[in-house]
């Protein structure tokens, strides 16, 4: 056989596969893959260009490339990319249902349980949970810092959308931060923004990439418009966690702050709710942003149980997913000019700072209220950031920590 040939049909058996094929191996990952969105890429890796061999190494670092320039969870939406490729269309509601159900399902639960946590056994788990959230944004907070303010520009980009962030408060300041830090790195980012990786080749249609570019914007406009016209709280609930789901940039754990503007600051769920799902959130293999399907069980008023966490989980994903499908006919041409990858830079600085606001309110001011809260949070980063320990280990010993120290204040 020609060389031609056979790399045409290496190149087919890459693309050729079956949903349920899809399905298995995304769903093993959903069982398994702990450790946040950076772990994610490294099991897909090992998966699917190492064992399975869907893709090469070239167009894997290609597609995480394209995944974490735009907003929206990056790792289920090389996931979803992954199962486009392999399966078509089919092939990447699989994946996604594959990857995001187990996580998203152990959430619903724990919020149907969430209530039974009474007494003072009860209560110091919850509390727990809530000092390990301070934790892991804090280690959140310093690796995005090393990684997208490594200069004096940028930390500086970072400091004002802090200073935004808490001045101005809720979804205002922090979009405000997001658009003033792309403006900022026009003009300060446009020598650190760094040179474009190798094309990206992947079979969508600019036909499909511009109605799915179309679909975005008209959503993200249109929602909050129909909301003011046809006041239905079903609506609110898919335009609340929409704009959340479109606004992340960065990592998973940028969906904190924005979804506590969304459904906590109106009175949806309360603020000790929040913490205590966002602290079990960590020991649930899978994408943080099943984190929406825990809220969406306890919003009030409703919908809410199953339904409010079909939908919050639906919108929430459908922006990241409806941006990958528009970018990828035209990736390769946009990365290419800095006028696309300076503002970048900037908007990722300033998605540091606003996460580093959320890190003090509403993380610290809620949950440490004491040298004791203090020392358990302290610990549970230390536990991260120095000696390596799984999230899912340090949610534990959160849990078990804070039941002591609340036991031992009732004696």
């Amino acid at each position: 056989m020609p060389a031609n040939d056979t790399l045409n049909a290496v190149a087919q058996s890459r693309r050729q596969g079956t949903p349920g094929e899809v399905l298995a191996a995304f769903l093993k990952l959903g069982l398994t893959s702990f450790g946040g969105p950076i772990a994610h890429l490294g099991y897909f890796r090992e998966e699917f260009v190492a064992r399975r061999g869907w893709i090469d190494d070239r167009g894997y670092a290609d597609l995480v490339a394209l995944c974490q320039f735009l907003p929206g969870p990056a790792s289920s939406q090389v996931g979803f990319a992954l199962g486009l490729q392999r399966a078509g269309p089919a092939g990447a509601l699989a994946a996604w249902l594959g990857f995001t159900l187990p996580s998203a399902l152990l959430l619903m639960l724990f919020a149907l349980g969430a209530g039974a946590f009474s007494g003072p056994l009860g209560i110091g788990v919850l509390h727990g949970l809530k000092l390990v959230a301070v934790a892991i944004v804090a280690q959140a907070v310093c690796g995005m810092a090393r990684t997208l303010c490594p200069d004096r520009s940028r930390q500086t980009i970072a400091l004002a959308a802090v200073l935004m962030a808490v001045l101005i408060g809720g979804a205002t300041g922090q979009l405000g931060a997001i658009l003033l830090g792309g403006l900022a790195g026009l003009w300060l980012c446009r020598d650190t923004a760094g040179a474009p990786g190798e094309a990206l080749h992947f079979p969508v249609s600019r036909q499909a990439g511009i109605i799915a570019l179309a679909l975005f914007f008209i959503l993200i406009f249109g929602l909050p418009l129909a909301v003011m016209l046809f006041p239905a709280q079903g609506l609110a609930v898919i335009d609340a966690f929409y704009r959340a789901g479109a606004l992340v940039f960065g990592g998973g754990h940028v969906v904190l702050p924005l979804l506590e503007a969304e459904v906590v600051r109106p009175g949806w769920v309360t603020p000790d709710a929040f913490l205590a799902g966002y602290g079990a959130a960590q020991a649930v293999p899978g994408p943080l942003f099943t984190f929406a399907g825990y809220l969406g069980m306890l919003l009030e008023p409703g919908p809410n149980g199953i339904a409010g966490a079909t939908l919050a989980l639906f919108a929430i994903f459908l922006p990241g997913f409806l941006l990958l499908v528009g970018a990828l006919p035209f990736w390769n041409t946009l990365r290419a000019r800095s006028g696309v990858r300076a503002p970048m830079a900037g908007a990722n600085a300033a998605v540091v700072g606003i996460l580093g606001a959320a890190l003090y309110d509403p993380l610290w001011t809620s949950s440490v209220g004491s040298p004791r809260d203090f020392a358990l949070a302290l610990t549970c980063f230390v536990a991260l950031m120095s000696w390596k320990f799984p999230p899912s280990l340090v949610v534990l010993i959160a849990a078990a920590g804070g039941a002591i120290l609340e036991v031992s204040s009732m004696s």
